[in-house]
């Protein structure tokens, strides 16, 4: 391990001002939002500002056998942006150029760039990045593909993987390799540039993306609808994923329901065990039609109120109310936050799991999905200055991962496995798919510097 008095040859390589090394400076840099508790103290942080400077950093990393731990906007979940001890934090922040081409609907963007930031951009063109995490207005576009993150639209229009057609990743060595480009169809060679998006920053640094645009979507009709059950309500999800595809299918327990009224007032339902939040934004008559055959199915499966709108500040207004519930839940208490997913027809099976791990624990969870797609965020809340307390809330976040697993399920459907979910992955992905994992990152990566602890 190098020491801090060994960085001049790292700070003469990159230009004035891209190195920290004060510990005031650094500490903003030591955790993601999962807030790790096990987060080391790097040896410096490194703001680059370039695919060059990644490469020098990379090398400098290599002949000192130094861990480096890729960073983006630092909202991340799962621990993947964690400081290990010693390590160089790398934050693509100041990378941020993006070039649009309206000609083949693609966009050229470093890594730096906020998702917000990069749907802005592209409007202006007409068009439209679909990708959508609830913390879209904050997250890195570097950290979205790191976890091949997913969001509210992906239901109907996928995940971040569906629209990067190409990568430029500096490899462990500081070799920068440009895999892809803008083309729908490229089949030449292995499929290297996927094998790069959500994995979290272990097989190499993403410094300049292709991403796929679409034409800007048409203004969603949305329906609301309360039911005095979690079973009814996903009973609902399975009967309308069966037979339509709507734009968004997002679900609200009682619990993140009633977080979202202490916080913000908003007019919802209390009293409701659950809340589905149904957009289509099809052509305005055929999406009238799709709206009103979603009504119907929630009324058939015992809704006690359904309201639909056409007015898109109205809808917008509600799919608000699902986005804030993490940060007003996170006022409640510290949050052990699950990204567990399951096969649709599964969902009414995990959530009752997930309730009745809640009551065994005595935890509050609360439990939001996109449940058009079976992802669910449980949030365990729990209070850490009581040990007992945080005892149960851990042994409640086992369960759940446990209970995923068993019902054909992943320990993480968009938010990454980090350094927090790595201790089920095993388990998930079972000794030959983990081993050949490893083979992969040991190729890449055979010092394994590239954020160690992370993912494998």
């Amino acid at each position: 391990m190098t020491g801090t008095t060994e960085l001049a040859e790292l700070i003469e390589a990159l230009p004035p001002g891209c190195v920290i090394t004060d510990p005031d400076g650094m500490a903003g840099y030591r955790w993601d939002r999962a807030r790790d508790p096990g987060a080391g103290v790097p040896l410096a942080v490194v703001r680059a500002t370039s695919t060059e400077d990644v490469q020098a950093v990379m090398r400098y990393a290599a002949a000192h056998h130094v861990p480096v731990v890729p960073r983006g906007a630092g909202t991340g979940l799962s621990g993947g942006a964690s400081a290990v001890e010693g390590c160089i934090v790398l934050s693509t922040e100041r990378m941020r150029r993006i070039e649009v081409d309206p000609a083949t609907r693609t966009c050229v963007v470093e890594p730096g760039l906020l998702n917000a930031e990069v749907k802005g951009a592209v409007a202006e063109h007409g068009l439209w990045y679909p990708p959508d995490p609830s913390s879209y207005e904050i997250c890195s576009i570097g950290g979205n593909i790191a976890t091949n993150a997913g969001g509210l639209c992906c239901v109907k229009y996928g995940v971040t993987t569906d629209y990067v057609l190409g990568l430029t990743v500096v490899l462990a060595d500081g070799t920068a390799v440009e895999l892809g480009g803008p083309r729908l169809k490229d089949v030449a060679g292995l499929s290297l540039t996927k094998l790069f998006v959500g994995s979290e920053g272990t097989l190499g640094v993403i410094t300049r993306v292709v991403l796929r645009l679409l034409p800007q979507p048409r203004p969603p009709h949305t329906l609301v609808a309360s039911f005095p059950s979690l079973a009814a309500a996903t009973s609902t999800v399975v009967a309308v994923t069966r037979a339509m595809r709507p734009s968004m299918l997002e679900l609200m327990d009682r619990a993140s329901i009633n977080a979202v009224e202490d916080h913000a007032r908003m007019g919802l339902d209390r009293d409701a065990e659950a809340l589905l939040v149904i957009q289509s934004d099809e052509s305005p008559s055929t999406a009238a039609e799709e709206v009103a055959r979603i009504a119907a199915t929630c009324e058939q499966n015992g809704a006690s109120e359904v309201f639909a709108t056409d007015d898109p500040a109205e809808g917008a207004s509600f799919v608000a109310a699902r986005r804030m519930v993490i940060p007003a839940v996170e006022r409640r208490g510290s949050l052990l936050l699950e990204d567990v997913g399951v096969p649709v027809p599964q969902l009414g099976a995990l959530v009752d799991g997930i309730a009745r791990i809640a009551a065994e624990r005595e935890v509050e969870i609360p439990v939001i999905a996109h449940a058009g797609d079976g992802n669910t965020h449980p949030l365990v809340v729990f209070d850490p200055t009581d040990a007992a307390h945080t005892a149960r809330a851990e042994a409640a976040y086992d369960e759940i991962m446990r209970l995923a697993i068993g019902l054909g399920g992943t320990i993480t459907g968009e938010h990454g496995v980090g350094r927090l979910k790595r201790p089920w992955l095993g388990d998930y992905l079972g000794p030959d798919a983990l081993a050949l994992n490893r083979r992969i990152k040991a190729a890449l990566d055979p010092d394994g510097i590239l954020n160690p602890g992370a993912l494998l």
